[in-house]
Parts: C-alpha cells; sequence; structure tokens
C-alpha cells in the first residue's frame, strides 16, 4: 500500500500542522503518515478541474420508490431509518471491501457507505456521504474516505440523479429528538419483519438479476474444472481462488465464502477453510455462487468426482441424492407449503436409507416428526430463500417463512445431501468420509417452477460428460 506523496519532513521539528476547518471532521490518518507542512496543504488544494460523472438512471429507481411506498404504508405514523453501514475492520488499519445494509439497498438502490435512508409521511430522503471537497485535506489525506486514497465518491448530486431521491450530506442527519416514533432497522423487529417480508416475491427485473448470477456461477464452476491439472496440484484453494476471479470478472464478488470441499471435507457442512488436497479416487463438493452487481446472489452445489467418473458406490450414492432432488423439485409450486420440497427430499432419502440396512427403524418411522433418525446423515433443511442474501429474507415472521406457502414469483434453493461422517460406527467403512449435496435456485411460476441454474449438469451421467469435455 502506497504512502502519501509530501516533501520530506525535519524528523526532530513537529511540521505537521491543523488545516481542516475547525468544526469540520479530521481526516484518517495514520501515526506513520508523512507530516503535512501548511505550505503542501495549501498547495493542494489549487489547480483541480472540476469533472461530473455521468450517472445514468439506475433501472432500479422506479422499484424502489414503489417499495418504499409501501413500506411507509405498513408504519404510516412512524419514521423509518433505514442505516448502510459502514466500513468494518479486518486487520489494524485496513477494512474489509464495504458492502452495504440488503434493505437500505433495497429501498434505494444506494451502495456507498455511510449512508442513511429515512422514510416519513410518504417521503424519502437519503443521507449519504458524497465526494471529498477540496476545501479540506479530505481528499488527499483521508485513509478512508480521501478521493486519492480511496476512489472518487459520486456527489450528492450524482447519487440523486441516478437513483431519484433527494439526497443530503450525512452530515446533516437529524437528531429526531422530537416526540415521533423512530424505527430503526438495526433495532426493531417490526421493522426488520416487513422488511423481509416485502422482499419474498421477486420481480421480473430481480429474477433477470438471479438469473444473470447463476449464469456466472456457472462459468465460474466451468473454469475450475477446466483448470483441473491444477486443482489436482493446489487442492481445494485452487478452485476457490479461480471461481472467485470468474465472481470478480463478471459480478460484484462472491454471495458468501465458497465452500471446496474434498473427500471427508464434504462431511462439514460450511467447510471454508479450502485448506484440503483434491485426491483421486474421492469426491468434490463444491458450493458457490456469484453476487451480482446489483446484490442478487446465486447459490449453486455440484458434488463431482476427482477422476471425471464415478466409483459404482459413489454413483449410487449421488443418484439418490439426485433423485431426491429432483422430488423437491417437483414438489415446488404455488401454493404449497415452504416445506414441501424438504418432505418430497427426505421421502426419498429416508427410503434410501432403509434400503441401505442403515435405519435402525423403518423409513416410515424415522420420518415421523417425533423421530427423524434419518437426519443424522441428511442433518439439514432442504430449502431457504434466495434473493439480495444468500439465506434471504430470514426475519420474516415464521407463519410466513418457513411455515407459509409458497407464491409465484419466490426463489428458494432445493439442495438435499447425504454426510456420512469419518468417524460414524453406525455405517459401513466404504461410507465413511463421503458427502453429497445437489443444490439448484428455483423460482416459483405460475404452474409450477423454474431452474435458474439448470445450465449446470446433475445427473451422474451429465456431470461425467460435462467433465469429460471440458478437461479435454
Amino acid at each position: 500500500m502506497s504512502e502519501p506523496t509530501a516533501p520530506p519532513a525535519d524528523p526532530a521539528v513537529d511540521v505537521t500542522v491543523e488545516t481542516t476547518p475547525e468544526g469540520a471532521e479530521q481526516p484518517r490518518t495514520e501515526s506513520h503518515d508523512p507530516a503535512v507542512p501548511a505550505a503542501y496543504a495549501a498547495f493542494m488544494r489549487e489547480g483541480w478541474g472540476d469533472r461530473t460523472l455521468e450517472v445514468p438512471r439506475h433501472p432500479v429507481a422506479e422499484r424502489a420508490a414503489e417499495r418504499r411506498a409501501r413500506l411507509s404504508e405498513a408504519f404510516p405514523d412512524d419514521r423509518l431509518v433505514l442505516p448502510a453501514g459502514t466500513y468494518k475492520v479486518r486487520s489494524n488499519d485496513t477494512d474489509y471491501r464495504f458492502r452495504p445494509d440488503t434493505a437500505h439497498t433495497y429501498f434505494s438502490g444506494n451502495q456507498t457507505s455511510d449512508a442513511v435512508l429515512v422514510i416519513e409521511d410518504g417521503q424519502s430522503v437519503l443521507y449519504a456521504r458524497p465526494r471529498s471537497e477540496r476545501d479540506t485535506d479530505e481528499f488527499f489525506r483521508d485513509r478512508q474516505y480521501g478521493e486519492l486514497w480511496a476512489g472518487r465518491r459520486p456527489s450528492a448530486q450524482e447519487i440523486s440523479d441516478s437513483l431519484g431521491i433527494e439526497v443530503r450530506h450525512v452530515k446533516d442527519l437529524p437528531s429526531f429528538d422530537d416526540d415521533r416514533k423512530v424505527r430503526d432497522l438495526t433495532t426493531d423487529e417490526d421493522l426488520a419483519r416487513v422488511a423481509d417480508e416485502l422482499r419474498l416475491v421477486k420481480d421480473e427485473w430481480e429474477v433477470g438479476e438471479l438469473q444473470e448470477a447463476c449464469d456466472i456461477t456457472a462459468l465460474g464452476f466451468e473454469d475450475s474444472v477446466r483448470d483441473w491439472d491444477r486443482v489436482l496440484e493446489f487442492g481445494e484453494r485452487w478452485i476457490e481462488g479461480t471461481f472467485f476471479r470468474r465472481a470478480r470478472a463478471m459480478g460484484n464478488d462472491i454471495g458468501y465464502d465458497s465452500i471446496c470441499a474434498g473427500g471427508s471435507h464434504a462431511t462439514t457442512l460450511h467447510w471454508i477453510d479450502n485448506t484440503g488436497s483434491i485426491e483421486p479416487g474421492k469426491l468434490v463438493l463444491l458450493d458457490m455462487g456469484v453476487e451480482g452487481h446489483n446484490l442478487y446472489t446465486a447459490d449453486v452445489t455440484r458434488t463431482i468426482p476427482v477422476d471425471g467418473t464415478f466409483t459404482p458406490l459413489q454413483r449410487e450414492l449421488y443418484d439418490l441424492v439426485q433423485q431426491a432432488q429432483q422430488a423437491g423439485i417437483d414438489a415446488v409450486r404455488p401454493g404449497v407449503p415452504f416445506l414441501a420440497a424438504h418432505h418430497a427430499a427426505m421421502d426419498v432419502l429416508a427410503h434410501g436409507l432403509e434400503s441401505m440396512g442403515l435405519l435402525p427403524v423403518s423409513a416410515g418411522e424415522a420420518l415421523d416428526p417425533e423421530s427423524k433418525v434419518y437426519a443424522r446423515w441428511t442433518l439439514h433443511g432442504t430449502s431457504h430463500m434466495l434473493g439480495m442474501d444468500v439465506h434471504d429474507c430470514g426475519r420474516s415472521s415464521a407463519d410466513i417463512y418457513p411455515k407459509g406457502d409458497l407464491a409465484e414469483g419466490m426463489v428458494l434453493t432445493v439442495e438435499p445431501g447425504l454426510y456420512f461422517q469419518e468417524d460414524d460406527l453406525l455405517v459401513p467403512e466404504e461410507l465413511r468420509g463421503i458427502g453429497i449435496r445437489i443444490e439448484d435456485d428455483i423460482l416459483v411460476t405460475a404452474d409450477g417452477n423454474r431452474n435458474l441454474s439448470a445450465s449446470l449438469p446433475r445427473t451422474s451421467a451429465d456431470v461425467e460428460e460435462w467433465m469429460g469435455r471440458l478437461r479435454g
């Protein structure tokens, strides 16, 4: 990381001067930053041309206005406050890349940090932190917000033009010390609940964003298989890095930490260390998703044979999981319970485990809610909502999600799995250390469903053909 350019300073003389006007926020600097003499500070404020950005109207602008209107109608007498959030320290004076709060962006379209959306009386104002002004030291000294350090932030007018909302400087955010009830999204459970419930059904534009995320995700999976020789050499890390490159090249980021789990690591549901080797004769479980530029994310899992061909045992287990997933997908349609996919998939897996002689009771008994002993090897639910968050709308009322029914426009995952732990003495030794999950992103349509991630193969035969074709 570079240091700010400044004339050499005599270490024995403190020549740092206070050049920021009284009352203004001081630039964020570090103790090892060079001193700033008055002459240098004055010189830095001269000779800069003014440039404006041509910002197109954001496609979410009109939609966000409609969303704010619906949210306001739910709380007509209250002042609603939805912060974007600020930077989070990664290490000492370095921050993680900023990602705004989902609800803030959903209702405003804004993705800049330190902004606050305020809605009251049907009117909305976005209080934002715009570009650095040239009458302070911020633009050339501030490590977090300075234009020469962190890049040019849009001006208030540019944000307003793009998002179609009134924008004021965040320093002018009122104290809200009147008698009106203030609902802050970060602390108010009712506001958080309604905000999430309004996001459950996706419109056509949102579905397009999710489809694009799935399409880019498929390319990331293909990249990984094309680079299989390097995968065999460097292991799980190579897959993680390969997929991340595609996510950053065509999207905003990854939607969540990639799970690249070779061998027995696949039995750890959220294995994100990705430090292991990829060994011939075993399987590798890849759970990865691209987050698009407008923050909608895919969430896709494939389990593939390291050698490109399943062993007979691997194929038997894989086909069972794939049949369970297909049963779950087939159950998705408007008007059925959200849990319909889970029940359909678990019915297939429980009967498969019974056929393998693993259940201590019959499949019917194991499926009883008072038993569920089959879940020793299935572990998790089959579905969750998907959208701007990989586990979307989680603060909705439980009566609506997950206990409610599916509706046209909802998007959910269908992802059953089988997991046999290395130290599970209740299964044959040849099963131990095998984990298999298959996951797709399913849109509820008027007459059933559509698989947004269908471009990636799912059957064992198709997976083998796909790997063979990509590896040449």
